[in-house]
């Protein structure tokens, strides 16, 4: 088997969620050359787990093409004050909202706080995760599969029954799968779990909000350099994230951003319950 190729500095930070600000070398979030074009024009996004990583990228994104954003956010209030100044700096507004979108008590105060602030919703993208990688299935203990799934796919039913009576016609629901959802991955059986049950309820979600015409699809991205990364993996593997890829390097959140954009806009206006795979060339089904 080929050497895994060293792609970035050894590093490991010792707290979930990660800090974007303390990674080496910074994720790229914004793409400066893109430019937009009002495809979101005045739409108002939520979007979880928004302070960093491919939340934050989604954010930026969103904002350059017209919207407002609602950033949810665990914890994290240094990263999630810079996503608020990067959007900000597009001219468009950013409401910060701390909490745990596993709690669904919450999920209902975010989304009456965004409703307050914006009067409206359009865009849902359910982003929020954690995962805790595991040498063998007897090291997941009970809390931690419960505390998986509730971040990672409780969270995403709460937010849209929270939403759903705010969500118009052309509305649009986005959620955040991974890769792991069809290849599998031996040390987090947990969370390619969830990511399995997102692609499932992505699809059987649509079906369901196919008659009031709000679409519903999935982004199901490969490996990307996020704050997960550092937090959840060995130094030594951090060092080698993504090598292993077709392109041989894991994606950057400016490279996910626009497969988000994509789905929010009426350019995918004839597609629901579909998953797009921007993953560096990882073949999968469905």
């Amino acid at each position: 088997m080929p050497k895994k190729k060293k792609l970035q500095p050894p590093q490991r930070q010792q707290q979930q969620p990660g800090r974007e600000h303390k990674m080496k070398p910074r994720p790229k979030a914004e793409d400066e050359k893109q430019r937009g074009s009002g495809k979101l024009r005045d739409k108002v996004a939520i979007v979880t787990g928004g302070d960093s990583g491919i939340g934050r990228a989604v954010a930026i994104a969103f904002a350059k093409e017209g919207a407002d954003i609602a950033v949810v956010y665990l914890e994290e209030r240094k990263d999630a004050d810079e996503t608020k100044r990067l959007v900000e700096e597009q001219d468009r507004k950013c409401l910060l909202i701390e909490g745990d979108v596993g709690q669904e008590k919450f999920c209902q105060e975010a989304v009456a706080r965004t409703i307050r602030e914006f009067g409206k919703i359009n865009i849902l993208v359910n982003n929020a995760a954690e995962q805790h990688p595991q040498e063998s299935i007897e090291k997941i203990t009970e809390a931690q599969l419960e505390r998986t799934f509730r971040t990672n796919i409780f969270s995403f039913f709460f937010m849209v029954k929270a939403a759903i009576k705010h969500l118009k016609k052309g509305s649009v629901i986005i959620n955040t799968g991974s890769v792991t959802a069809y290849k599998g991955s031996a040390h987090l059986l947990d969370y390619s779990s969830t990511k399995g049950a997102i692609t499932s309820f992505s699809r059987s979600l649509s079906q369901a909000l196919a008659d009031k015409a709000i679409r519903v699809n999935a982004v199901a991205p490969g490996p990307i350099w996020t704050p997960l990364i550092p937090s959840t993996f060995s130094a030594k593997e951090v060092e080698t994230f993504g090598s292993d890829v077709a392109l041989g390097r894991p994606g950057q959140p400016e490279e996910i951003a626009p497969s988000y954009v994509f789905l929010a806009s009426d350019d995918s206006s004839y597609m629901t319950g579909q998953v797009l795979h921007p993953n560096g060339g990882t073949i999968v089904n469905g």
